[in-house]
Formats: structure tokens, sequence, C-alpha cells
């Protein structure tokens, strides 16, 4: 191979490494402009993120969030601005990744992962939702159902809840559930890739379901309501995984008949 043909094949290489470095940029730029205004907003996003607890106190509650560390309040909000733009820039990231990924591929395999990238932040969302809308005022009033009255011969037991510890609560369910919720993106990407079949999934349906609920225990709040609302589910994205593995299975085998003919 002379130098003219090395310099031909390092070319296209070279494009596509400035291609990514660029995109690689916006998506810090971007991740930077969001963790600024996520530092900017931080007291009302965690206003917002209150609300579930807030519910549980009722209207008029005097109660009181507490931070024990001179530091820990101001790490806290710099722990919630990182969240809020990795939450914001995780579109961005998947439509720079799409961009860059997209010339690379046949028109078969584009019209296949488009939904797959389309699918993640929304399974993500939907997911966050269900953990912030309705696992966290269940949960919540669990634990609060430890707090006691006291009296004469009895101490008030009452909930002190820390900022730094309710945020990491709130962001550990949060990603709990968006990130369970992209089974279904895992497994599909897994079967276009031949790692699994739809027989496969079907054969090792009770595995899953067991191992669901276990890693539904390891990741969610030692409650009982916490892990079936987890668990319940994932199992029901399980089951729809196997569908759509099947169906694609179908529609690839339907057209490699209609190409041999």
């Amino acid at each position: 191979m002379n130098d003219e043909q090395i310099n031909k094949s390092t070319a296209p290489l070279l494009t596509h490494l400035i291609e990514l470095r660029t995109r690689l940029l916006y998506c810090l730029a971007f991740f930077m402009v969001m963790f600024g205004a996520g530092y900017y907003f931080s007291a009302d996003i965690y206003h917002f993120l209150q609300q579930p607890l807030l519910e549980q106190f009722g209207e008029g509650s005097e109660r009181r969030m507490i931070y024990t560390g001179l530091q820990e309040a101001f790490f806290t909000y710099l722990k919630l601005a990182f969240f809020t733009a990795l939450f914001f820039s995780v579109p961005l990231i998947l439509i720079q990744v799409w961009r860059f990924l997209a010339p690379g591929m046949y028109q078969h395999e584009r019209k296949g992962f488009l939904p797959l990238f389309i699918m993640t932040p929304v399974l993500f969302i939907t997911g966050a939702a269900l953990a912030f809308y309705v696992v966290m005022p269940m949960a919540w009033q669990f634990f609060m159902s430890f707090e006691t009255a006291g009296g004469n011969e009895a101490i008030r037991v009452e909930l002190e809840a820390k900022v730094s510890e309710y945020l990491s609560l709130v962001i550990k369910l949060i990603l709990a559930f968006g990130l369970s919720f992209e089974l279904p993106v895992f497994l599909l990407i897994l079967a276009k890739t031949g790692m699994v079949t739809a027989e496969t999934l079907r054969h090792y349906r009770r595995h899953a379901i067991v191992l669901i609920f276990l890693v539904a225990a390891f990741i969610t709040p030692p409650d009982l309501i916490s892990q079936i609302a987890l668990g319940t589910p994932i199992v029901l994205l399980y089951e729809v995984s196997v569908y759509l593995v099947a169906m694609t299975e179908r529609r690839a085998q339907a057209a490699q008949e209609a190409a041999e003919i």
C-alpha cells in the first residue's frame, strides 16, 4: 500500500473523528448550560421534588427539613443541578448519536433502530413519572406511618428529613424506574444483533420474573409497595418485549422470503 492509498483510507476516519468531536462538544456545551440553569433554579426544582412529601405532611403543616453539615445544602443543590442537566441532556445526546450513526446504516437498519431511539426517552420519562406521581406518595405514606404522637410515658417520634438524604432517595427512585423501563429497548437491541430470540425469552420467562423482583427489591427502598410497583410494570414490559421481538422476527423472515422469490 503506497502513501496515496494510506492517505485515502485515513481521510474518512479523520472526518468521522472530527464529526464525533463536534457532536460531543455540542452535548457538553448543552450540558453545561443546563447545569447552570439547574443550579440557578435548584431551589424551585427541589420544592417541586418535595411535593409528594408535602402532601403527606398536609396543608398548613409547619414541618421542616434539615441539613446537619455546613456544606450539605450546597452540595445537594450541585447534585440536583447535575441530575437536572443529565435529565434534559439525554434526548440531545441520543439525537447526536443517531445522527452520527445513521449515515453508516442501510435503509432497513435505520428504519429498525429509529423507533428504538424514539422509545428510549419516552420510556424513561414514563418510568420516572410513575415513580414520582404514584410510587413516592405511597412509599412516603408507609414510612411516615412509623411516627408516634408520644405522651406521658413515650417520647414523640417525628420525621425531620435531611435535604441530602431526601434528594438521594428521590433520584434513586427516578433512575431505578426510568432505567428499568428501558427493558424493551435493551431486549430489542439484543434481538436485532441475534443474541436473543422470542423463543429464548419465552423459555426463560419464569427466571426473568424472579430476577426482575430480586432487582426491584435491591434498587428500591425496603418496602413492599415500591418493590411491587416497580416489579409489576417491568414484568408487563417483558411480555411486551417478547411480542415485539416475535413481530420483528416475523417481519425479517417475511422480508427474506420475499427477497428469495
